[in-house]
């Protein structure tokens, strides 16, 4: 996790508040391109369907990497699961205030972002199967 708090004083975070978005938020979590681009992509496939199952999860990213990062998201308070439903929710952790505000901002914001301009040097396209069974 790559945080850097004078991002989020009092200052920077009042501009920051002007134009929230995913990529924002999955560039704290995450230094690497693709990583942060599959992370942002299911928090806003979450934000635009407000209830997202493993089965809707785009074809661009595997089954198996989507349950990473949604399960990841909802060890950080950012997602509820349950039953076999992901959600978004607002249990965030009190040590980062100003963080959990753009967060919670994000979540209010109408869902109008184009991740492949944001992301540009990540690999958008599933990896071929390298093994295992057919």
């Amino acid at each position: 996790m790559s945080i850097k708090y004078w991002e989020f004083e009092d200052a920077p975070f009042k501009e920051k508040l002007r134009n929230v978005s995913a990529r924002e938020i999955a560039k704290l979590f995450f230094d690497n391109e693709t990583e942060a681009y599959r992370f942002a992509a299911l928090l806003l496939e979450v934000k635009k369907t407000k209830k997202l199952k493993l089965k809707d999860v785009p074809g661009t990213i595997p089954i198996a990497t989507a349950k990473r990062y949604l399960d990841f998201a909802v060890q950080l308070g950012l997602l509820s699961h349950e039953g076999t439903v992901y959600e978004l929710t607002d249990r965030f952790s009190r040590p980062f205030r100003n963080i959990a505000s753009y967060i919670k901002a994000w979540m209010e914001a109408p869902p109008s972002e184009d991740l492949t301009t944001e992301f540009p040097a990540a690999r958008m396209e599933k990896q071929k199967k390298r093994g295992g069974r057919v």
